[in-house]
């Protein structure tokens, strides 16, 4: 598809930089510890951070170092005028970077909040390792003092939930075809995490809050502080505490704290059915039976007769119905109870690019 571009060439030599540096990751076994290490002061801490990203890196990495006056400006003194979101990692607001004349996103980490310098490091080495159209840039990042500065280029259409889920009275909900092209757009930045990078990369946080839009409603996923690197070898699974957000996580993540790149496809599963149906995950405001969205919709994806009622009532009836079958069984096939049934990410690519591609009944009325 024309909108997410791939030049072959670049991608192998790129491929081959990739697994190199990732694994060189991987073996130093620096970040386990990262997050115990004390600094007698912030020089020294800014040192070590730096220190890291450079050896780790292997002179891959492209992310500016910002000061944290240059940020300053760039947002205005941090000028709530200029927030775009907030969250329990801080805040973000839109900056504008002179020397680049390039608009920005600035996230500025909470101080006393849970993302700290480890996850600080993961994402700046995730982003400046892993390349691809549907991941977000990272532009650069600051680590000035006690300050932990994210800066990212600047998605216009914010995140797939404030078009989707906290949709304002003066926005249009988004119509079937852009949700199929956000899905299958997504559903590709998966692909690169699972099946180019080596050793595969999980996500661990794949929500609605975390797809960000671009002018034309491309989407990129962003916010890589939670992301482990996948089982190598004849490993099976990564073991590491239970991490991500209520709702989105696969029943076996949350029980066993046993993670693979299944667990990313289950959480798949969960925005894709928020896409089809227009309802939040876990939604305390609907009756007792309606709160979880997935045990809502178990039921319902045994009977074809129901498919209809599951459709988001926002898009009036203009879908295609065999389009919402099909989306439909793709939701369900990826939020089965065991992993091992799950399909794999590339599987769930496939069948979406055909979804978004077949316009045959689109706009059909669905009474």
């Amino acid at each position: 598809m024309s909108c997410f571009p791939c030049c072959m060439s670049e991608e192998k030599i790129n491929k081959k930089s990739l697994k190199k540096s990732i694994q060189e990751y991987e073996d130093t076994k620096k970040l386990a510890s990262f997050a115990n290490i004390s600094f007698k002061s912030d020089s020294s801490r800014r040192r070590y951070i730096s220190e890291e990203i450079s050896k780790i890196g292997k002179g891959n990495i492209s992310a500016q170092i910002f000061t944290y006056r240059e940020l300053n400006v760039a947002t205005k003194n941090f000028n709530s005028e200029f927030l775009l979101g907030e969250g329990g990692f801080g805040r973000v607001y839109k900056g504008h970077i002179q020397s680049k004349n390039q608009d920005v996103a600035v996230k500025q980490l909470d101080r006393n909040g849970f993302q700290g310098n480890r996850e600080f490091l993961v994402e700046v080495l995730m982003l400046s390792l892993l390349h691809d159209s549907n991941l977000v840039n990272l532009v650069g990042y600051c680590c000035d003092g006690d300050q932990r500065i994210l800066v990212y280029e600047y998605m216009p259409n914010g995140s797939l939930e404030d078009h989707l889920l906290e949709l304002a009275p003066n926005k249009k909900p988004l119509d079937w075809s852009t949700r199929m092209k956000i899905a299958v757009g997504a559903a590709r930045g998966l692909e690169y995490l699972h099946e180019t990078a080596n050793p595969p990369v999980i996500y661990r946080d794949f929500k609605a809050s975390n797809i960000l839009l671009d002018e034309d409603f491309n989407p990129k996923l962003s916010d890589f502080g939670l992301a482990k690197l996948g089982p190598t070898g004849d490993k099976t699974h990564v073991s590491t505490r239970v991490m991500g957000t209520y709702g989105y996580c696969a029943p076996e993540y949350a029980l066993t704290g046993q993670l693979t790149t299944k667990s990313d496809v289950y959480s798949f599963g969960v925005v894709f059915l928020e896409v089809i149906t227009g309802r939040r995950v876990i939604d305390k405001s609907r009756p007792s039976e309606e709160q979880n969205l997935v045990t809502w919709a178990q039921p319902l994806f045994k009977d074809k007769r129901k498919f209809t009622l599951m459709a988001d009532p926002l898009l009036d009836g203009k879908y295609p119905l065999k389009g919402l079958y099909q989306a439909l069984a793709v939701a369900a096939m990826c939020l089965q109870e065991e992993d091992s049934t799950r399909p794999l990410i590339s599987d769930v690519v496939t069948a979406l690019e055909y979804l978004s591609a077949d316009k045959s009944d689109e706009g059909e009325q669905n009474t």
